[in-house]
């Protein structure tokens, strides 16, 4: 083998999401045998629009994961950001777009008081993510039965506004045979975005290093604290955008929606190579994790399998992306230890460190 294609070799192994990749070919392949109509363009269709809408939110969920922290509170947020601009709009009879805006605002606010309450009282993200997901859980269904007399909001579809924001978060648009919707487009956008920031700039060397180690990242002058307050505030946009979505699909909202969902984004992330300790993973690899749940859920039902067997597929999926993961991390840093010691300049530089 040439030094090129070892280089490359190399690269390739190094890359986070590489078992996802490899998961997703498999579980694509599979599925278009064993799933009768997979590979038609309505169910490719469907398959987009299930990944899109997880892997929205597993795009900050990563970057939050890469930086070595947790948020339990996303599945209830994006409701709770889609429940704030629809009563806020209805309530006050104004332009849906009102309600739009204070509902960004109320859920950036959400994003910053987890960040906040974690670099400022230190405890675990779990502890304070769990907390903020019980409080929203229930404001959510106090405030909607408060305001509303029931567990839903009003419908708005009638209000001034609604069609222009219905375009922004809920329209779809037609590419031959394949349905696109506009979370798709909001998903690459987000993916695009998120992996230019954590390779091109300095904000994403300060995510790494928070994830990787606080402590020497501070040393180094990382600024961690504000790194980690502007991850949990990234959540909280994608979520509001979430919430747009889902109330601009129906025009009304059930209170309790969103409960679990938390723990996909979370597994897409992972799936996608992200690892639990921090320090490690990517934005393209948590859309791939993301594809493979949207492929996976609707494969199933194209199958014509027990639907109730999803969630032992999911554990398995996740389990098996978590050792492949792991065993791909060893791989890069055994392969990257051998080439710095089969590089002459290296090693004679090593040789004058010491």
């Amino acid at each position: 083998m040439g030094a090129a294609s070892r280089s490359t070799a190399r690269r390739l192994l190094a890359r986070p999401e590489l078992g996802a990749v490899v998961g997703a070919a498999a579980v694509f392949v599979f599925f278009a045998f064993a799933a009768e109509g997979f590979l038609r363009a309505s169910s490719l269709s469907t398959v987009l629009y299930a990944s899109s809408t997880i892997g929205i939110m597993a795009v900050p969920v990563a970057l939050l994961m890469i930086g070595g922290e947790f948020d339990l509170s996303t599945g209830v947020m994006v409701t709770s950001s889609a429940l704030i601009s629809s009563m806020f709009s209805y309530q006050m009879t104004a332009n849906v777009w009102a309600g739009v805006g204070v509902s960004l605002l109320a859920t950036l606010a959400i994003g910053f008081f987890n960040g906040f309450m974690l670099v400022r009282t230190g405890l675990p993200s779990f502890i304070i993510t769990l907390g903020t997901f019980l409080m929203l859980t229930g404001l959510n269904l106090g405030f909607t039965k408060l305001v509303s007399g029931s567990v839903s909001t009003r419908t708005i579809g009638d209000m001034e506004g609604f069609s222009s924001a219905h375009g922004l978060f809920a329209s779809q648009m037609s590419l031959g045979d394949v349905t696109i919707k506009v979370t798709v487009l909001w998903w690459a956008g987000l993916v695009a975005l998120a992996t230019w920031v954590l390779l091109r700039t300095r904000t994403g060397n300060w995510i790494f290093a928070a994830g990787g180690g606080a402590a020497a990242a501070r040393a180094v002058g990382v600024p961690v604290a504000r790194t980690k307050i502007g991850l949990y505030m990234a959540v909280a946009f994608c979520a509001w955008v979430s919430g747009q979505h889902l109330l601009f699909s129906y025009d009304v909202v059930q209170s309790g929606e969103g409960i679990g969902n938390e723990f996909l984004y979370i597994i897409a992330a992972v799936i996608g190579g992200c690892l639990m300790t921090g320090g490690y993973g990517s934005a393209i690899g948590s859309a791939v994790g993301a594809a493979i749940f949207g492929m996976a859920s609707k494969g199933i039902v194209y199958a014509q399998w027990d639907p109730d067997w999803f969630k032992f597929f999911l554990g398995a999926m996740l389990l098996l992306a978590t050792l492949l993961n792991a065993w791909v991390r060893r791989r890069a840093e055994a392969t990257s230890a051998q080439s710095r010691q089969d590089d002459p300049t290296a090693r004679k530089q090593a040789g004058e460190t010491r």
